[in-house]
């Protein structure tokens, strides 16, 4: 039987760093990196500054998401509220509880943090801290320009079967009804 490396033994060293587009969302790198063995690879992957996200349940115990075209998808999504990272300095608990005001004008007495997860750490260095937001209070929204937006409240029950169903297929947004269905109401 062959034996497994030591986790240390593991990481790959970046040897050239080559940004090969610079976008206003993401970048995206080709880099070459030495392998555990002494070889060459490249390694390409998008460079992304982060996102955050809310679960914002109402005193119902209903889950506010918003339908929205996704470009990239090609369908219109049930997603719960998230944003992009404005740089480094950008906080995900803020940038949560903004996006939450912005996409469906609820703002949230108790915010907790559920997970940070990386949504495709195969060709992605993002990081995605879902936060639960709860003692919620209706208000405007405001989503950017480009944004078009359609909140929903839906049952927990009627989630999860729309989860089963395929309808719902944002991963942070079945991760996040998956572990508020599981009991765990963060930290």
């Amino acid at each position: 039987m062959k034996k497994i490396p030591a986790v240390h033994k593991l990481f790959e060293k970046s040897v050239k760093v080559k940004r090969v587009f610079k976008g206003n969302a993401v970048n995206f790198n080709e880099d070459v990196v030495r392998l555990v063995n002494g070889k060459t690879a490249t390694r390409e992957y998008i460079d992304h500054p982060g996102a955050a996200a809310a679960l914002p349940i109402t005193d119902k115990g209903e889950i506010v998401m918003v339908r929205q075209f996704r470009y990239p998808v090609g369908e219109v999504t049930w997603e719960i509220p998230a944003g992009k990272c404005h740089g480094a300095g950008d906080d995900p608990l803020r940038r949560a509880r903004h996006e939450l005001r912005e996409e469906t004008g609820y703002t949230a007495r108790s915010v907790k943090k559920l997970i940070t997860f990386w949504p495709c750490c195969a060709f992605s260095n993002e990081t995605l801290p879902i936060y639960l937001a709860t003692g919620l209070k209706p208000g405007p929204m405001s989503p950017d320009e480009d944004e078009f937006l359609h909140v929903m409240s839906v049952p927990l029950d009627k989630a999860l079967k729309m989860i089963k169903s395929g309808a719902i297929k944002d991963s942070k947004t079945v991760i996040a009804i998956l572990m508020y269905a599981a009991g765990i109401r963060g930290k």
